[in-house]
C-alpha cells in the first residue's frame, strides 16, 4: 500500500506545474519532484506511524541537509554553467530530493524507495538539462542528501543488526519486529 501510494504521488507530483520561474516542462517537473519526494517521506511518518520518532528523524535529516548544502554553496561559490552567478555547488534541488528518497529507503526499505530514488535522479537530470548545475554539483548534492538521512534515520520495522562487544565477548546482535 505504501509503495503504491509513493509511486502514485511521485507520478502526480511530476505532472503538477509549479508557479516557479522554470522555463521548460522538464524543469517544472524537477521543481515539483524536489518538493514532493520529501513531502511524501514526511507524510508517511505522519500517516503510518504512531508517535513522532519518524517525523523527528525526518526534520533532523532535513535540517542537516539544508545547512550543509547552503554552507557549502556560500563557501565554494562557483558560477553556474549558464553563466549566472553563483552558488552552483552543490545542487540544493538534488540534495533535498535525495534526502527524501534516502529517508524513505532507510526508514521503510528499498521496495518503497525505488520510485523516490528514480524521481530524485530525474530531479538531478533536470538541473543539468536546464543548465543550472554541472553533473558534479548534482552528485555532491545527492551524497549530502543521502548521508544526512542515513545518519539520522532508523528503520521503522525490520531487523536491526548491531555489533556487540562487552566483557571480552564479541558478536552481532539482531533485534527487530516480526
Amino acid at each position: 500500500m505504501l509503495g503504491a501510494c509513493l509511486l502514485q504521488s511521485t507520478i502526480l507530483a511530476a505532472c503538477m506545474p509549479l508557479a516557479a520561474q522554470a522555463k521548460s516542462s522538464t524543469e517544472q517537473q524537477g521543481e515539483s519532484l524536489r518538493l514532493a519526494i520529501p513531502a511524501i517521506a514526511l507524510g508517511a511518518t505522519l500517516f503510518y506511524e504512531e508517535g513522532y520518532d519518524g517525523s523527528l528523524q525526518f526534520f533532523e535529516s532535513l535540517a542537516t541537509n539544508e545547512l550543509t548544502t547552503y554552507a557549502l554553496k556560500q563557501a565554494i561559490d562557483t558560477r553556474r554553467p549558464n553563466g549566472d552567478c553563483c552558488n552552483s555547488f552543490p545542487s540544493g534541488h538534488a540534495s533535498t530530493a535525495f534526502m527524501g528518497a534516502a529517508f524513505i529507503h532507510r526508514r521503510y526499505g528499498w521496495e518503497y524507495a525505488v520510485p523516490a530514488y528514480l524521481g530524485a535522479a530525474y530531479v538531478g537530470y533536470t538541473r543539468v538539462d536546464a543548465d543550472k548545475h554541472y553533473t558534479r554539483d548534482v552528485v555532491a548534492g545527492a551524497v549530502i542528501g543521502i548521508a544526512s538521512s542515513f545518519y539520522f534515520t532508523e528503520p521503522y520495522e525490520g531487523v536491526k543488526i548491531t555489533p556487540y562487544a562487552a566483557d571480552g565477548s564479541y558478536g552481532i546482535m539482531f533485534s527487530g519486529h516480526w
